[in-house]
Parts: C-alpha cells; structure tokens; sequence
C-alpha cells in the first residue's frame, strides 16, 4: 500500500456513511453495567439522560473503563463539550498502574489550536499532535471514531482524520500494550459520552498464560528452597503470594520474549524476576535478574538488571499493584513499569533459552503476582 492509499482509503470510507455492520454497543443508556470505576469514587461516573456523565469528583486518576478487554477494534462515540473542559479516550488501559502511558490516551480538549500540540484536542497525549484541531465546544455534540489495527492507528474527529499513524514507527508508543481496557477519563469535568459502540477487529498477538488462575501453577516448579528458610509460592484467587527464601520456575524455556505481569508487595521488600536460566535459582551463574526493591536509594533498586544496571526509580508504592513489562531480544534486555522505560541494556552474554523464574527473598516481605503472560519474539 502506498502512501496517498495508506492515508486516503478509511477516510474516505468513512466521509461516504460507511455502514455500520457488526457493532456491539457499550453502554445501555440507563446504567453503567459493563463498565468499572477505577482509581477514584463510586460517584466519579453515573448515567443520566442517556449519556455517561463525569461527575465533578472525578478528578485524577479516576477513569472508567470496559469490563472486557480489546485488542484491535472500531470504537465509535460522542461527546459532548461546553466551555472548558479536558478529557479523553482511552485506549489498551491496563488494569492497573498509568493507563494514560502504557496504553494511550487520545485527548479531548475544547480548545482550537491552530498548530496542533501534543495536548491539543486528538493528541495522542502528550506524544503525537494531531494533524488538525476540529472540536466543537460550544455546548455542542462532537463524535469521534478510533480504528486501532496495530501497528496502524486512526482518528476521526468529527468526520476529519485528525490521527494516522505507524505506532511501531513511534518510538513513544512502540512498546505500549497492545491490548487492554477501553476507558473514560474526564479529570473532574462534566464531559458526557454518548452511542458508544465497538467491533471487534481480528487479534495478531499471540500470548502464553503463564498464570491466570490458581490451576496455572502446574506450568511452574519450586526450583530453589532454602532449608532454613523454606520457599513459600501459595496460589490464592488468581494471585501468587511469595514468601520466604527461594525461586519458582516456569516449566517452559524462553529466549527471546515479551513479559508482562502486574506485581504488589510490601513495604521496603526484596525479590526478583529471572530469566534464561538453569532453572535453579540463584545457583545457575548464567541467570539474569530484574531485582524488585522499592528503595529509591538502593544500590540496585526495583526494574534493575542486578549487577549490570540500574534502573531509573519507577513510581510505585507498597501494596499497590503495578505493570511490569520484561522484554529480552538477543543481547539487548528493557524493562518497563506502569509504561515508563526505567532500563535498557545491550550487552547480555548469555543468548541462550532458558527459564522464567519468580524470587522469593526475603521471609516477611511478602511479593504477589498476577495475570503473568509471555510472548516469544
């Protein structure tokens, strides 16, 4: 496909009334049943008149999301602005953590620029401006349609293609989830969302659940015990609690890989994520490991890759949970977490496959862990 087409085809599909065949809608109009109120009170959303409406007790961080998840998709909608008001659609939200960065956001602004900005109304914020600002907010309807088909996603706002892009060709965007929540966020404004609906688009990621449920744990093995301090690896409603001294291992071996997990722990804990190993812990001299260590002052704190480099801090507090995304491709290892890069390295020597490995270091200093999956590269 050439570039006019790349540009042209879906647009003018769309300016022509495309129908709109196999859609499913997202919001009944009376409730907000399929939908969940995150980070923020019971009152930060409520339906009213047929719309969604944000209350002013929504402010940051509190969004609404889907209760399923979606990967590629045609999502439609309008919203409704008047005066000042600051908002957005999200999409790829993890379940936990910075849904605005390891998804994306695409913004909902009143304001007119003239030069498109990368928090103007259909940024993909604050990353990519968009092409141009079309936004009505004089108390006035505004629909807008996102086509996300990875890596190529597209924006219309009111008819116009203000968003086209390659998101593998975005350095910012490249290595965001590419699957996840559909959100709502309107940062304390009355912001009101209306005919939302959806169609699905074929999947092109191809993820193994490591652990989803608590009958996942035959996919792992305690590979490391201390006598002294045994190794506790406990499944508990989807969640793997770890305590003790010790290491449990993935069955399969891995080499080049894409990790994503949600993990939560106690205050000032110690553990770690190894990978292309021996299966054996720290016995195997050939093992990589991402320490886990929320001390921001540590020689080696959380995201660092222990004895080779130290991460840049990440925001993240005791028991909370938060997205950690591992990826190992030949001798170059990064490491991100709630969708900010805190490691990268390219010097890794050993290129062989090996085992995925949970730690449990320290008895007392409890680590979880949850909704684990990999992706060979």
């Amino acid at each position: 496909m050439n570039r006019r087409e790349f540009l042209s085809t879906p647009a003018l599909a769309l300016a022509q009334g495309e129908p709109e065949q196999g859609f499913t809608s997202l919001f009944d109009g009376k409730t907000l049943k399929g939908w969940a109120i995150q980070d923020g009170p019971q009152s930060a959303f409520y339906a009213d008149a047929g719309d969604i409406v944000g209350h002013d007790s929504s402010g940051f961080p509190a969004w609404l999301r889907s209760d399923k998840k979606y990967e590629n998709f045609d999502l439609r909608l309008e919203f409704f602005l008047k005066g000042w008001m600051d908002g957005g659609v999200l999409i790829h939200a993890p379940e936990h953590g910075r849904p605005a960065w390891a998804g994306m956001l695409v913004k909902i602004f009143h304001q007119y620029d003239k030069e498109p900005r990368t928090n103007s109304m259909g940024a993909i914020f604050p990353v990519v401006a968009p092409k141009l600002v079309n936004v009505r907010a004089k108390g006035e309807w505004n629909n807008m349609r996102i086509l996300m088909d990875w890596p190529r996603l597209q924006v219309w706002v009111n008819g116009e293609v203000v968003q086209d892009i390659d998101c593998d060709g975005q350095h910012a965007l490249h290595d965001r989830l590419r699957q996840g929540f559909i959100g709502l966020r309107t940062l304390s404004y009355g912001l009101r969302f209306r005919n939302l609906r959806i169609r699905e688009l074929p999947s092109k990621e191809k993820w193994e659940t490591l652990f989803e449920t608590d009958s996942d744990m035959d996919k792992w093995f305690v590979s490391e015990s201390n006598q002294r301090t045994p190794a506790q690896f406990r499944a508990r409603n989807g969640v793997i609690c770890a305590d003790g001294l010790g290491h449990l291992a993935t069955k399969n071996k891995y080499r080049d890989f894409e990790l994503q997990l949600y993990i939560r722990h106690a205050k000032h804990h110690n553990s770690g994520v190894l990978f292309r190993t021996a299966g054996k812990g720290l016995a195997d001299p050939r093992r990589y490991e991402i320490q886990l260590h929320d001390v921001e002052d540590a020689h080696f704190p959380t995201g660092s890759l222990y004895y080779h480099k130290r991460s840049v801090y990440p925001r993240i507090e005791p028991e909370k949970w938060y997205l950690m995304q591992v990826i190992a491709k030949g001798r170059e290892c990064m490491v991100r977490v709630d969708g900010q890069t805190i490691m990268m390295y390219d010097k890794l020597e050993n290129v062989d496959q090996g085992h995925i490995e949970l730690q449990a270091h320290q008895a007392g200093r409890w680590t979880e862990f949850k909704r684990i999956r990999v992706k060979a590269l």
